[in-house]
């Protein structure tokens, strides 16, 4: 999550306020962003993209992504694809089908040709598809999951408050021993002991999830009564490093079950996890 995602100031359902209106000729912000670090994207064993001069595009409602200059990008391993879309908010795109090695990705990069006025700046650049590419490398680190966001932070600090955490009135779990988790534009998050979580009401899960920050989860449904909740908790077991002060604990979807703070009820975050 990040500046144009979740809650955050440039999203569509920001949690705090602006003096001035976000693009409201589009409905829509676009930030243009340099990246320091240089990045790789590759397919087939081979280098599609080697740039030193990639940019990131936030974008209200999408997850950052990476833009390259054309000279930074192997266009010989590229050819022209039938395929358009438009944009209200960037214009006409045109699509390329990458050939490398013994991989043929249809469809998998695009370019803006004659972007709008408001969005100039794509111009000369090409953009892939993340999970198109077998590998994307920042420097010489594997990148999972997406790009990472520069204004994207977490915080992980512990707490004695009293958190308790219930479904249709029946305690989950209850502690003076959590770590709250605090992330750029997301709710905060309550990671338990398993001891202060009444684990013989889980069951595991088959999902598993993977966060550019914090590394893949691991989830467990709840049951309650007759009542089945999939995959309402979820777990690191070896987490990333930002998220290193959670490992092993457990934490609720507090978007699904009722949360109480030192007593007091914290309402339901509406978030793109909610199910009502």
């Amino acid at each position: 999550m990040g500046l144009t995602t979740g809650s955050g100031p440039f999203s569509s359902s920001p949690t705090g306020e602006l003096n001035f209106d976000v693009a409201p000729e589009t409905g829509s912000a676009l930030i243009w962003w340099p990246v320091p670090q240089r990045v790789r994207a590759l397919v087939g064993g081979e280098t599609v993209v080697d740039s030193r001069h990639a940019k990131l595009l936030h974008e209200t409602g999408h997850l950052p992504v990476y833009y390259f200059p054309r000279e930074e990008v192997r266009v010989d391993l590229l050819e022209p694809s039938e395929h358009e879309t438009f944009c209200p908010h960037k214009g006409q795109a045109s699509y390329w089908t990458v050939s490398a090695g013994e991989r043929t990705v249809h469809d998998a990069a695009w370019e803006y040709r004659e972007p709008l006025e408001s969005a100039s700046f794509l111009a000369g650049h090409l953009a892939l598809y993340w999970n198109r590419v077998d590998e994307w490398l920042a420097e010489d680190e594997l990148l999972l999951g997406h790009p990472r966001d520069p204004f994207h932070r977490i915080d992980v600090h512990p707490t004695t408050r009293h958190v308790r955490v219930l479904l249709d009135g029946e305690v989950l779990a209850e502690s003076v021993r959590a770590k709250g988790l605090f992330e750029t534009a997301l709710p905060p998050r309550w990671y338990l002991p398993a001891e202060d979580v009444r684990t013989e009401l889980l069951e595991a899960s088959e999902t598993r999830t993977r966060c550019a920050y914090k590394g893949s989860a691991s989830y467990w449904n709840a049951r309650v009564g007759g009542r089945l909740v999939e995959d309402l908790v979820w777990s690191y077991a070896d987490p990333e490093h930002e998220a290193e002060r959670v490992r092993g604990l457990l934490c609720f979807f507090n978007e699904l079950v009722d949360l109480e703070l030192d007593g007091e009820a914290v309402e339901r975050p509406r978030t793109q996890w909610s199910r009502d």
